[in-house]
């Protein structure tokens, strides 16, 4: 590992008397996969080029909104199977985005209050408005990294002083493998943190998905047009990514199906949902 990372800002120790640092420096005129997610989640945390970027969404694919809110939808749910009923009370949450709307902690805080999450972004508004949101929430951090230096993460103070990894982790990569080709080898990155999770660990995805269908394809032009990343997968590559761990009921699965507190639940057949059902799928495999 290099002594320095190109993704972590860094700032002089400050005092108490000093008050709140300086945000870090960030290129407001190109579009980020936060700031983008935020306009498409209707937040406020983004700038002219981010809405830009949503309008390019929007024009391939008119319900991209829906598209985001139902995976953040997907996100709680799963954060509170985990917490519920696995009993998971640590999350590392890797492409996290803006802790704004409902995200991790909020969902894993509302079933244990001392459920400890970490969320790691690469983008570098996501530390300075985080850490401000965060304050006065000691059991919640957020650091500047990316998934391509996993042992950067791991490696960590604040990841380390924050989650015992004695213990079982819900290991979060939510709306991010489609970010990178697969010629960049991103299960590898999620391998590495994976292995350093123990038994009984968790890990939890959701990515965008090819069947086939027309609207799939233009999620992966709108992606490619807004941000030059954004590609489809099949199911099977989409398995390929929990590295053989097993999926916990109901599998690998559309968000409008996913419901994983409630196995039985009477979902909609897949023909049967919108085509912007048919963009995103989820799954929870188990570390054993």
């Amino acid at each position: 590992m290099s002594a320095t990372f190109p993704y972590e800002t860094k700032a002089a120790p400050m005092t108490a008397s000093e008050g709140t640092p300086p945000p870090p420096q960030f290129d407001i005129d190109q579009p980020t996969i936060a700031r983008v997610y935020d306009a498409l989640l209707g937040g406020k945390d983004n700038f002219a080029a981010d809405r830009e970027g949503a309008k390019i969404y929007l024009k391939h694919v008119p319900d991209a909104g829906k598209c985001a809110i139902d995976n953040r939808a997907a996100l709680v749910r799963g954060v509170q199977y985990l917490a519920r009923v696995a009993g998971i009370d640590q999350f590392l949450d890797i492409g996290s985005g803006l802790p704004t709307v409902k995200n991790t902690h909020e969902a894993a805080q509302e079933i244990n209050p001392d459920a400890k999450v970490v969320y790691v972004d690469n983008d570098p508004i996501v530390l300075a408005h985080g850490r401000a949101l965060l304050a006065s929430n000691e059991s919640t951090t957020v650091i500047t990294a990316d998934l391509r230096d996993p042992e950067y993460i791991l490696a960590h103070e604040e990841v380390k002083s924050t989650l015992d990894f004695n213990r079982p982790i819900g290991l979060m990569i939510v709306g991010l493998h489609m970010h990178f080709h697969d010629d960049e080898q991103p299960d590898e990155w999620v391998r590495t943190l994976l292995d350093a999770c123990p038994a009984g660990s968790y890990l939890f995805i959701t990515d965008f998905v090819d069947t086939g269908d027309d609207l799939q394809k233009s999620i992966e032009r709108a992606g490619l047009e807004s941000l030059g990343n954004g590609w489809i997968r099949t199911p099977e590559r989409i398995r390929e990514h929990f590295l053989g761990l097993p999926l916990i009921e109901p599998g690998l699965d559309f968000l409008e199906r996913w419901y994983p507190e409630e196995p039985d639940r009477e979902v909609p057949d897949a023909d049967k949902l919108e085509p912007y059902q048919r963009i995103l799928m989820a799954a929870i495999g188990k570390k054993e």
